[in-house]
């Protein structure tokens, strides 16, 4: 109101010495007096004139600014936020509110000598698209987390991870409900955008580790993890039968090291899986789902399978253990495996126990370090990429990996000597960036035994193997 008066003043006073200064000088008669009354009574009805807009224009300017802060405060704004992590994060201000498209590609080439002569499989040179996902995750509402990915590698459709995840209950608690891992493994807990290899090691595909649709709890802090889960059956054989996979699993770590420079990580795992069970009308015991154990050569996925069970078994218990050591750009690591399987109702054996087991060791030549966060590894952080001009991040890392079917006290007539599959490999990875990467591998694998009907026909082969891949991940 002062700011007013003060306007109001100073336009009369201007308006005032404008007039007096226009004058030649004092009226000398009564009519140019009236005159000049006249002239001051026109130049005060202006000026009120003016001071009634600029109570209407500050009036305006008021309203203007109470309507934005309603809007703000009700959330009707866009309030947007955008960041990029490999691709595109859309986030609401207050942070309640996220979702990132995700995927990867990667495409892979192998040259496999499948030693013919003793194994009759030709030798392998073939490309293929490895993997090709897309998905999307994000969060609604601050603590209800969701992921949705499909992966169209070499025009088949295969849903992979699909779940929806509620964070609110307590700090590091997580309940997770859909298709997702069982706990199972350093390995198969890691993501294949990380693993230091082009695939896993043998035991994860035999021991069939793997998604499956179901619900569970993991529970993560700074130093250690639990989680475990009860699972029915994978997305692709949800239908095919009436009574589903029954499966359990449960995963522990602990890293009493973990800092920027060392990481010591401990864990065990544990699954407890049955087959379904043919419910359907004039129900036949050799109908149930049934569960056989094999694995690639040369630990590539172009190659034959060389050493494998029949596939009798409806019912088995796996349980595992994983040591991880980190000291700035050197790691080691290494799972050791046993399965116990059941035979069906419908053939005639003793229960076997089947072993598989790794251990590798890989180091940063440019200086990275191994990621690790939660139990499982993750992506590592290039120093000087080479989009910025520099060399990128070199890996070199070598593995033995081991895979034994042939436990003595099986006497099942369609297998007696299963096989045992031992694998070396040595492997360079440049990391072109943080989220872009070559890998180039060159494995053998040597066979005892591995065929069916006690034949042996495998036994003595030697699967030689090369592997390249070029990946990009967002």
């Amino acid at each position: 109101m002062k700011r007013t008066t003060s306007l109001t003043h100073l336009l009369f006073g201007g308006v005032s010495a404008i007039a007096l200064t226009t004058l030649p000088g004092l009226p000398a008669h009564a009519s140019d007096t009236v005159a000049l009354q006249a002239e001051i009574a026109a130049m005060k009805s202006a000026i009120k004139q003016l001071q009634r807009q600029v109570d209407q224009a500050q009036a305006q300017a008021a309203a203007a600014s109470a309507t934005a802060a309603s809007a703000k405060g009700s959330g009707d704004d866009l309030d947007l936020k955008v960041k990029w992590r490999g691709a595109p994060e859309l986030s609401s201000g207050d942070g309640k509110f996220k979702m990132k498209v995700r995927g990867r590609v990667q495409t892979e080439f192998n040259s496999i000598d499948q030693d013919e002569a003793r194994t009759g499989r030709p030798d392998v040179n073939a490309a293929e698209i490895r993997r090709a996902r897309l998905g999307v995750e994000g969060v609604v509402w601050g603590d209800v987390g969701y992921i949705a990915e499909v992966d169209f590698a070499n025009d088949v459709t295969a849903l992979k991870d699909a779940y929806v995840e509620y964070t609110g209950l307590a700090k590091g608690l997580s309940l997770r409900a859909g298709n997702f891992k069982t706990p199972n493994g350093l390995e198969e807990m890691t993501s294949g955008n990380y693993l230091t290899f082009l695939e896993r090691a043998a035991f994860t595909e035999a021991w069939g580790l793997d998604r499956q649709i179901g619900g569970g709890a993991i529970y993560t802090q700074d130093h250690f993890t639990l989680s475990a889960g009860i699972f029915g059956p994978l997305p692709v054989n949800d239908e095919l039968f009436l009574e589903d996979v029954k499966t359990v699993a449960a995963r522990a770590t602990v890293a009493p090291i973990n800092n920027e420079t060392t990481t010591l990580h401990f864990g065990g795992s544990w699954r407890e899986r049955e087959g379904a069970e043919d419910l359907r009308s004039n129900p036949i015991a050799a109908n149930d789902q049934l569960f056989r154990y094999r694995t690639r050569g040369a630990d590539l996925h172009l190659a034959d399978r060389f050493i494998s069970t029949p596939q009798i078994f409806n019912q088995d218990t796996f349980w595992g253990a994983e040591a991880l050591f980190i000291w700035k750009g050197f790691s080691v690591q290494g799972e050791y495996t046993e399965l116990s399987p059941d035979i069906g109702d419908a053939f005639v054996g003793s229960d076997p126990n089947y072993t598989g087991w790794y251990v590798e060791a890989n180091l940063f030549l440019t200086g990275e370090k191994q990621n690790y966060s939660k139990g499982v590894i993750g992506r590592p952080k290039v120093k000087n990429p080479v989009y910025q001009g520099g060399y990128g991040a070199w890996q070199v890392a070598a593995r033995y990996d081991v895979l034994d079917l042939t436990d003595e006290a099986t006497t099942i007539t369609a297998c007696t000597l299963c096989g045992e599959q031992k694998t070396w490999l040595v492997g360079v990875n440049w990391w072109l960036n943080d989220y872009s990467r070559l890998q180039f591998s060159y494995s053998q694998s040597d066979i005892e035994g591995g065929a069916l009907g006690g034949a042996n026909a495998n036994d003595g082969a030697t699967i030689q193997g090369f592997g390249a891949r070029a990946q990009v991940d967002w």
